[in-house]
């Protein structure tokens, strides 16, 4: 009876069933990589630069005081002037900045202190190079003294300030680029997947940037989009050199909110079954009560058209009634992958022909449907599980604070979305669904909440 069992086991059992070898055999080993071909997508980010930013930047580029001259009754007469305050407002889709100036005018009576209202009225826009700049500005330098009036009607002396005022204007800007780059840079950085003793990384190569429309509430707020072509290699893809940061792109119109990025993983099989290792203790899988020191080992998993092979080598003594043997032999299954709450499943896997055959021989040893349930057990993938860590790497390592603003981003959902089955490896696509925001200036912390006391 051993060496009958044995015989069975080492693959005769189509002799006895009149049927020739059935196994899907292994395809030929293809040089490459596994091919992630992603589609691009867009992570939004909602920038936000609060009011106080905005009049400390204005506050530092608009002259705080000035001096100069002009002609008055056949003489130059001097004037100096100095801000003492300002305010920022929004009106009609543009900035307004009101400020309080002192001047001091060398009239002939005498020198004389004059008050002076600077109202601006202007248009933020950022440029192609990430700077912030204004235009289409509107400048008032206006005076009720009477005297000042007087100069003014003779010889432009608010014209002078006003001119003065519009030059610095000119040159205001606001340099969006070290925290856009700073983004840029973490997000075309790979990250480290390991899962188990496979390897991944996930590559989010970007694209471009682009920019929507502004819009003026408490602060300046836009949409920025860096359109990125995502990926997850096993193994890990040699990594493209990294690019520069694009030119800003200014578009009609972004969709704002939570973003979702279509994510393609591919898998070589060579690495799917290092990542099945997960399923094995030791590389070993013991699944029978009935016999414990039964076990699966040596997974290998392969393609057969649409199909995924899974070749288990089954080992252990046996013993039931009069039969006492050892089994030595390899198991093959075949079924179509699918994805079910976001596991990697094979839920047809069935046993081939001949391989049923050797089942069936064993039946009174053996539960052969004990073995098919447990293969289909350790060939399950969480694939939600295991991207778990690229949910926390991307909302831990694109979230950063610099002495400027800081950058929030948050994944929320992870959802496979589909599985294809090619000749050297395996493609599964994963919706990310998060949100980010950056702000200018970083917001504070919301205090902590004290401990409720249960005394």
């Amino acid at each position: 009876m051993r060496q009958i069992l044995v015989w069975v086991v080492l693959g005769a059992a189509g002799c006895g069933s009149g049927l020739s070898a059935l196994y899907p055999s292994r395809p030929p080993a293809t040089p490459g990589q596994a091919l992630a071909d992603p589609a691009p997508s867009r992570v939004v980010v909602h920038a936000t630069v609060s009011t106080a930013a905005l009049r400390k930047a204005l506050d530092e580029q608009i002259p705080k005081n000035g001096a100069g001259s002009f002609p008055l009754l056949g003489s130059e007469r001097r004037y100096l002037w100095q801000r003492v305050s300002l305010a920022v407002s929004y009106l009609q889709g543009r900035i307004g900045v009101q400020a309080q100036v002192f001047a001091r005018v060398d009239l002939p009576l005498g020198e004389t202190q004059f008050p002076i209202e600077l109202k601006i009225l202007a248009e933020p826009v950022v440029t192609s190079d990430y700077v912030a700049r204004l235009q289409s500005m509107q400048v008032e330098v206006t005076s009720s003294d009477a005297r000042l009036k007087f100069a003014q009607s003779l010889a432009g002396a608010l014209d002078k300030i006003k001119e003065q005022i519009e030059e610095k204007l000119r040159e205001f800007q606001f340099d969006l680029k070290p925290m856009i780059g700073e983004a840029h840079n973490r997000i075309a950085r790979p990250i480290d997947l390991p899962l188990g003793d496979a390897h991944g990384c996930a590559e989010l190569r970007v694209l471009g940037v682009e920019a929507g429309p502004t819009v003026l509430a408490d602060g300046v707020e836009k949409d920025l989009a860096i359109v990125i072509a995502p990926s997850v290699t096993l193994p890990c893809a040699a990594p493209a050199a990294p690019a520069r940061l694009p030119k800003l792109a200014n578009v009609a119109a972004l969709p704002s909110g939570p973003f979702t990025v279509s994510v393609p993983i591919a898998a070589r099989y060579e690495e799917l079954q290092r990542a099945m290792s997960l399923a094995f203790t030791d590389g070993k899988l013991f699944f029978s009560k009935e016999f414990p020191q039964l076990y699966l080992e040596k997974p290998e998993v392969y393609a057969s058209k649409d199909q995924l092979v899974l070749k288990l080598h089954i080992y252990g003594p046996v013993a039931k009634g009069a039969i006492k043997t050892t089994l030595d032999g390899d198991l093959y299954m075949i079924g179509h992958p699918t994805v079910i709450d976001n596991e990697l499943r094979v839920p047809d896997l069935e046993p081939t022909i001949e391989t049923s055959s050797f089942l069936l021989r064993l039946k009174a040893a053996l539960d052969g449907d004990s073995i098919r349930d447990q293969a289909r057990q350790a060939l399950r993938l969480d694939i939600g599980e295991r991207l778990a860590q690229v949910r926390a790497k991307l909302s831990s390592d694109l979230s950063f604070a610099d002495g400027q603003g800081c950058l929030q981003a948050t994944v929320s959902k992870i959802e496979v979305t589909g599985v294809h089955a090619h000749a050297s490896y395996l493609r599964l696509y994963v919706a990310l669904t998060g949100q980010a925001s950056v702000y200018l200036p970083c917001p504070e912390p919301p205090p902590a909440v004290p401990p409720v006391s249960t005394r």
